[in-house]
């Protein structure tokens, strides 16, 4: 019996069991604001694939060898890491948002030998390949955008004619479950982002999680993150193809069409990351927000401070659930305390540990860190070619996630902040999710961020408060009556210093907010901020 493990035995396998199920349907949102889709069964996928496949090994791609997906979230993406498997390359998934310097790192980083494009984001990635020999094809997929294909590069092609005619069906390549599937970057928030070398067994151990996040033969789960991001493609793709449920998948994530698109669908569960709870939240309250067809949502990041007003706006069950790239994950099943991320599953032991590696007392912050079980496989990370961060990340078979948390007395645990994201001012730690809360709830607000920046006073390690913020009409918005209003509901410790105007928060493709971005931002548009320091 072939490993079904490996991605591409899965797929012929269910292909075999259930050939005609509509697995997946793939969701954009038209210009005049319906829906237009297309479906995938998992005979589908197996076919696409073996398309894909052949036209890998035509361009002499050889097994461990390494290309690029760079697209949002289109059927093509499977039907790529379908035929990547097969062929036992290596996929590189890259935010199709990036360009310039950042492309051109990641691409070479990776050791990329190719790429498929859509074709709104070929010109920045042509841009990039034009000057890099490495680059020996690239692909670009029609989604109707009107590009030129730069004749002159033999290099370029239509993605459409590469995968056309007849194909030779093949079996995988790949001969065991431990060979890598993909390189996943990390976000670089604070440098260039790192390639993890993830294995077959990775997005499998993840898409086991299924019944452990409450998922059950009925559901119809939804996404609109990016599949280059491993929450969408390990948890939510993951566990429907390996539960053979129906998911929905939108091309990119609309805060504003979000139950319109679940109750279209009748989708019953979806995931959330962190930013993208408080944007939902500071959408307009309508009427039928409870009328919708989700049973539960599966969140990572729910501020305790919008749990409870969430829960009952929209008539739903959170799920909180806490996980990175590169392992270690947490579960708070409905009914669990408030603001915890939960409790590790029975693989793994989780630890709150001080800077010297001694474990901390209940309610200490400290370090989130993770280690295997007794008879659990021993945790690694690999970084492609940085040995050395590897090592820093698991040290003795200890995972250092670079978190900030803590744990209460029954062992339930707690996410405070990412390690050097934390805000004290006045001696004490600022709640960020409470201020954006409160600046989510104002009605002229159509999305917020709180970050800190180095206190202008000088007060080692202190930081000021920015509320960065998207106004619903940038014209009648004051910022002064958005102060009065955050003056009426918080502490003057709480108040921010500054309120940043501007017309959208740059995110990751996890929907985070970035705030070196916004800080960069804040820095060039002086015009753009608001000083309340005073």
């Amino acid at each position: 019996m072939k490993d079904q493990r490996i991605f591409a035995n899965l797929i012929e396998a269910k292909m075999q069991q259930q050939p005609d199920l509509d697995v997946l349907t793939f969701v954009n949102i038209k210009p005049c604001g319906g829906f237009e889709d297309e479906k995938r069964s998992y005979r589908d996928l197996w076919e696409q694939g073996q398309r894909v496949n052949q036209a890998l090994l035509e361009q002499n791609m050889e097994r461990g060898s390494s290309f690029a997906l760079v697209m949002q979230n289109h059927p093509e993406f499977i039907d790529c890491m379908v035929g990547s498997s097969l062929a036992g390359t290596v996929y590189v998934p890259i935010d199709p948002r990036t360009g310039g310097d950042r492309l051109r790192y990641m691409l070479s980083w990776a050791e990329c030998s190719g790429v498929v494009c859509a074709d709104y984001c070929f010109n920045s990635v042509y841009q990039v390949c034009k000057d890099m020999p490495q680059i020996r094809w690239i692909w670009v997929m029609d989604t109707g955008e009107k590009v030129s294909l730069q004749s002159a590069d033999e290099r370029v092609a239509r993605y459409s004619d590469v995968i056309s005619g007849p194909y030779e069906e093949r079996a995988c390549r790949v001969e065991s479950a431990d060979e890598v599937m993909q390189m996943l970057y990390t976000s670089g928030t604070t440098g260039d982002p790192k390639a993890i070398r993830a294995p077959y067994t990775r997005f499998d151990n993840v898409a086991s999680i299924g019944p452990a996040i409450g998922l059950q033969s009925e559901d119809r789960p939804y996404t609109g993150l990016s599949l280059t991001h491993a929450n969408a493609q390990l948890v939510t793709l993951g566990n429907v193809l390996k539960m053979g449920l129906r998911g929905v998948i939108s091309r990119k994530f609309s805060k504003s069409r979000l139950w319109d698109i679940c109750r279209h669908y009748g989708c019953t569960m979806f995931n959330l990351l962190g930013g993208m709870t408080t944007a939902i939240y500071s959408e307009p309250r309508k009427a039928d927000d409870a009328d919708n067809p989700v049973r539960y949502i599966l969140s990572a990041g729910m501020p305790a401070a919008i749990w409870e007003d969430f829960k009952q706006r929209f008539d739903v069950e959170l799920f909180e659930f806490y996980g990175a790239a590169e392992g270690g994950m947490t579960f708070n099943p409905p009914g669990g305390p408030i603001g915890s991320i939960g409790k590790p599953p029975a693989s793994l032991i989780a630890k709150v540990v001080d800077e010297d590696g001694r474990e901390c007392a209940p309610n200490e912050r400290g370090e989130i860190v993770f280690e295997a079980a007794p008879g659990q496989p021993t945790l690694a990370v690999s970084y492609f070619k940085n040995p050395e961060a590897s090592a820093k990340k698991v040290q003795n078979g200890v995972f250092f996630t670079g978190d900030i948390g803590h744990r209460d007395e029954d062992g339930w645990f707690y996410f405070d902040s990412r390690k050097g994201d934390e805000i004290r001012r006045n001696g004490e730690f600022i709640d960020t999710a409470k201020i954006e809360k409160t600046i989510a709830e104002y009605p002229d607000v159509a999305d917020v961020f709180v970050y800190g920046i180095p206190a202008t006073n000088g007060v080692p390690g202190e930081k000021d408060v920015i509320a960065a913020v998207v106004p619903v009409d940038v014209c009648l918005f004051s910022p002064q009556k958005l102060l009065d209003h955050c003056r009426a509901v918080l502490g003057r410790t709480e108040l921010p210093s500054y309120i940043q105007v501007m017309s959208e928060i740059p995110k990751t493709a996890s929907e985070k907010p970035q705030a070196r971005f916004c800080y960069q931002l804040f820095q060039e548009q002086k015009n753009h901020v608001y000083d309340f320091a005073s």
